[in-house]
C-alpha cells in the first residue's frame, strides 16, 4: 500500500508471531503484560484506526468473493475473547461475519470425527468466520482431561486405532494438514492466543464475584480448571510449537491489558486481510455500457433545479478524472486575499 499502513502493521504484529518450527515456552517467551511502550490514550486512537481498516478490507473481501478468513481465538477462562470480538469487529458489516462459540460437544458432534463440527462453521468466500474457542480445544482441554477422549468413541485396537501415546502428535499433524487444505483453497486461517497471567485471571474472577452485574459470568468450574494451570501452560506451549506454520501462524497476544489485547487482535486480522489484498471486481465493457445507459436515464429524471447527478461531483468517473484519479484542475489558481 502506498501509504505504508501494511508495512507498519506487519512490523507491529511481528513480535507476536510464533516462528514456525520454534520451540515455545510461554512463561519464557511471551510476557502477558507486554505493551510495546504504548500508552492507553494512544491505544484508543489506534484501535479506532484498526477497526476502520477492518471495515474497509472486509467490504473488499465480500465484493471480490474469492477468499474467506477463519479467525481462531483461544484463551484460558477470563482471557477476554468475548470483549475482543465485540470491540475489534464493532465496525464491520455483520452480514459478512459469523461468530461460532464452541461449547461441550453434542451427541451428534461426538458421532463424527473431532474436526467435523468445526468444518460445519467455516466461512463462505467473502466472509470472516470467528471461532470463539476452536478445533484447538481438541489438543488443549481434551489433553488436560484425557477422560474426554472416552466420549469420542475412538477405536482402541487395529490399524485405525484412535487412542495411543502418539495421539497428540497425530492430531497436530492432522490439524496442520486441514489448515493447509483450507489455505490452498482460498480460506486463510489466522490464529490468536490471548495470553493471560495467573494473577490477572485471579483478579478477573474476583471482579466477577464482587460486581453483581458480572455475577452471571462466574462459574465455579472455571476456578476448578485454574488448579490445572501448569498443565494448560504446557499444553498451550506444545500446541504453539507444533501448529504455528508458514500458512497458518499463531500470534500470542499479551492479554493482561484488555485495551492492548484488542489493538493487537485488530492488527493481526488487518494484517491478514492486507496480505490477501482483496480488490473490487472490474466490470466488463458490456456491463459498463449498461451502466452508462442507466445513468443517462436516471439523470433525465432529475427534478427541475436539482443536479442531474449530485454524486458525480464528489466521485468523478474515469472520463472526468485526471491521470491520478482526481478531478482535472484548471491552470488558473484562485488568489488568496491578504488583509
Amino acid at each position: 500500500m502506498s501509504d505504508g499502513r501494511a508495512e507498519r502493521i506487519a512490523e507491529f504484529v511481528e513480535p507476536l508471531r510464533v516462528e514456525p518450527g520454534s520451540r515455545v515456552d510461554l512463561e519464557r517467551d511471551f510476557d502477558p503484560r507486554y505493551k510495546s511502550g504504548m500508552k492507553k490514550r494512544e491505544g484508543v486512537e489506534l484501535l479506532r484506526i484498526g477497526v476502520s481498516l477492518l471495515a474497509e478490507y472486509q467490504t473488499r473481501l465480500a465484493a471480490q468473493d474469492t477468499y474467506g478468513v477463519v479467525l481462531c481465538l483461544q484463551a484460558l477462562d477470563a482471557g477476554g475473547k468475548d470483549g475482543t470480538i465485540r470491540h475489534v469487529m464493532s465496525g464491520v458489516n455483520p452480514q459478512g461475519v459469523r461468530v461460532s462459540s464452541f461449547k461441550v460437544p453434542s451427541a451428534e458432534e461426538l458421532d463424527h470425527d473431532y474436526l467435523w463440527r468445526y468444518a460445519q462453521r467455516l466461512p463462505a468466500r467473502g466472509e470472516i468466520a470467528i471461532f470463539n474457542r476452536s478445533h484447538y480445544e481438541e489438543v488443549l482441554v481434551v489433553r488436560v482431561h484425557p477422560e474426554f477422549l472416552l466420549r469420542q468413541h475412538l477405536p482402541e485396537h487395529g490399524p485405525g486405532r484412535g487412542v495411543g501415546d502418539d495421539i497428540w502428535d497425530r492430531r497436530y499433524r492432522e490439524i496442520n494438514r486441514w489448515e493447509r487444505h483450507l489455505t490452498d483453497n482460498g480460506f486463510k486461517v489466522v490464529k490468536v492466543f490471548l495470553n493471560l497471567s495467573k494473577e490477572e485471571q485471579r483478579i478477573r474472577f474476583l471482579k466477577r464475584i464482587d460486581l453483581p452485574e458480572k455475577n452471571w459470568k462466574f462459574s465455579a468450574a472455571d476456578v476448578r480448571e485454574r488448579s490445572r494451570w501448569d498443565d494448560y501452560q504446557k499444553a498451550f506451549s506444545e500446541m504453539l510449537s507444533a501448529t504455528s506454520t508458514r500458512w497458518a501462524p499463531w500470534y500470542v497476544v499479551p492479554a493482561d491489558r484488555k485495551w492492548f489485547a484488542r489493538i493487537c487482535a485488530a492488527a493481526v486480522l488487518a494484517h491478514t486481510l492486507m496480505e490477501i489484498d482483496p480488490q473490487y471486481p472490474d466490470v466488463s465493457p458490456e456491463v459498463r455500457k449498461d451502466l452508462l445507459v442507466a445513468k443517462r436515464g436516471l439523470e433525465q429524471e432529475a427534478p427541475a433545479g436539482a443536479p442531474s447527478d449530485p454524486y458525480a461531483a464528489r466521485h468523478p468517473s474515469s472520463e472526468q478524472a485526471g491521470p491520478h484519479g482526481g478531478k482535472k484542475r484548471g491552470k488558473r489558481k484562485k488568489r488568496r486575499k491578504h488583509g
